[in-house]
C-alpha cells in the first residue's frame, strides 16, 4: 500500500496550509487514517487520526487549528492547519491501517512532507 503526500512549504506564523494524503488504488481497504509529525531532534508526535466512520481524534496542541478530514470513496485524508506557530515547524508524516485480500491489517507511512513555520 503506497501512499502519496502532498501540500507542505513554508508559511508565516498565523497563516494557514493544506496537507493531503492519498492511497492510490482500490486493493487496500482502509480503516483509521492520520497524521504525525516530527521535528527535528524530536521524535515522532500524534496530531490527529480520523476513523473511517469520520470519528476524529487531535493532539492537545492542534485542538481548534488543525482540522483532519477523510474521503473514504477516493481513500484521502487531509488535514487543514490554521493560525500555524513556529513550533508546527517538522516534518509530517501521514498515516494509514490498511489490509488488502494478501495482507493483513497493516500500518503505512507516507513520505513525508516538510511544513516550514517561519517569519
Amino acid at each position: 500500500v503506497k501512499l502519496v503526500e502532498s501540500g507542505g512549504g513554508l508559511v508565516q506564523p498565523g497563516e494557514s496550509l493544506r496537507l493531503s494524503c492519498a492511497v492510490p488504488g482500490s486493493e487496500a481497504k482502509v480503516s483509521d487514517m492520520g497524521w504525525y509529525r516530527q521535528a527535528k531532534g524530536k521524535q515522532r508526535e500524534f496530531i490527529a487520526t480520523i476513523t473511517a466512520e469520520g470519528i476524529a481524534n487531535y493532539a492537545d496542541h492542534v485542538k481548534g487549528r488543525f482540522t483532519i478530514t477523510r474521503d473514504n470513496a477516493k481513500n484521502t485524508v487531509s488535514l487543514q492547519m490554521t493560525n500555524l506557530r513556529h513550533e508546527d515547524t517538522a516534518v509530517y508524516y501521514c498515516h494509514v491501517r490498511a489490509k488488502t485480500w494478501m495482507t493483513p491489517e497493516l500500518d503505512y507511512w507516507g513520505q513525508g512532507t516538510q511544513v516550514t513555520v517561519s517569519s
